[in-house]
């Protein structure tokens, strides 16, 4: 299996898998927005991904089991995609990602907000996001202790206040 990358070095493979931009902001859009179907993640991206990319990306990050792509019981003709372990156990790495980003880059605050409180929040909330994900994604059963809003729904609630408070005209 070596041969058919350019190393055996952990960062080298894991560019391999997950290091273009558009992988990393299909998995953005599945593990924050919740996005699972072609046409969420294609309308979705803030970003405009192309059609063709966004279902190559797929392929790719299907093949490297990063996610998991069945039929939507809803629909015949429409796919469900899904965060696989592998995939979940990125929460670190695009918290991390998102920490940097906000601390070296122009980020604006309603974008940057998740990555704030996840930072803020450290590996005890980025292991609760995980056991959300695989609620969701791989249908393992929630945590009978735990009631309220799951992460990401208070990272977006989050998120949906900044707006709000911008939009208000609010600076604070």
């Amino acid at each position: 299996m070596q041969d058919q990358h350019r190393s055996g070095c952990p960062i080298n493979l894991t560019v391999e898998v997950v290091g273009d931009k558009w992988s990393l902001v299909v998995v953005r859009d599945m593990m924050f927005g919740n996005r699972r179907h072609f046409r969420e993640l294609l309308n979705g991206s803030m970003e405009g991904i192309a059609s063709n990319i966004l279902a190559d990306r797929l392929r790719r990050l299907t093949a490297e089991a990063v996610i998991s792509k069945a039929d939507d019981p809803s629909h015949k003709q429409k796919a469900i995609y899904s965060l696989t372990e592998k995939g979940i156990e990125l929460v670190p790495v695009f918290a991390m990602i998102g920490a940097w980003g906000s601390k070296w880059l122009p980020v604006t605050e309603e974008l940057s907000i998740r990555a704030k409180l996840l930072a803020e929040g450290g590996p005890p909330l980025w292991e609760e996001f995980m056991d959300d994900l695989r609620v969701t994604h791989l249908g393992a059963p929630p945590d009978p202790n735990r009631s309220g809003p799951d992460v990401r729904e208070r990272l977006q609630a989050a998120y949906e206040a900044v707006v709000a408070r911008q939009a208000g005209g609010g600076r604070n």
